[in-house]
């Protein structure tokens, strides 16, 4: 089962359930997969929803930053709750030895040396690590790595 499919499934049983607060939120992620689907003109594997997801949740976190910061509680509870339900369908995220051991063989198969080699070990890693690590994370210990 896709994972467009498995979303289209809790859809459904939102429905049933009448979770219209969970409902709205599945809505919202399958809004955006169409979306791009229709501007892309294509049927989206699971690696692209997964950068879809990506996307919503960095969306959010930032809105969940500003409505914290105007003392809004209604709204970041809001975002804090689609944050989570989003996340609900990315694969697990790496530990932080996982990722340690990640960017040292990227880094070993690319042969990188220097930070001006830090875009094919992020292409490498990305590939391998998508919705499992925050890509900003990945870039800043890559960096560190290197002494940038």
């Amino acid at each position: 089962m896709s994972l467009k499919d498995r979303i289209q499934d809790d859809m459904k049983a939102a429905m049933r359930a009448k979770d219209k607060h969970r409902l709205g939120v599945i809505r919202l992620i399958l809004a955006a997969i169409k979306q791009r689907e229709v501007d892309e003109r294509i049927e989206l594997s699971d690696a692209q929803v997964l950068a879809v997801l990506e996307k919503m949740i960095k969306q959010r976190r930032e809105s969940l930053a500003q409505y914290q910061s105007a003392n809004r509680a209604d709204l970041a509870d809001q975002e804090a709750f689609e944050i989570d339900l989003v996340q609900s369908y990315l694969p697990t995220p790496l530990s932080e030895t996982d990722l340690d051991a990640l960017i040292a063989n990227a880094i070993a198969v690319t042969g990188a040396q220097s930070v001006r080699d830090m875009g094919k070990v992020m292409a490498l890693i990305k590939d391998q690590a998508q919705g499992r690590v925050d890509m900003t994370t990945v870039s800043t210990r890559v960096k560190a790595h290197f002494g940038g």
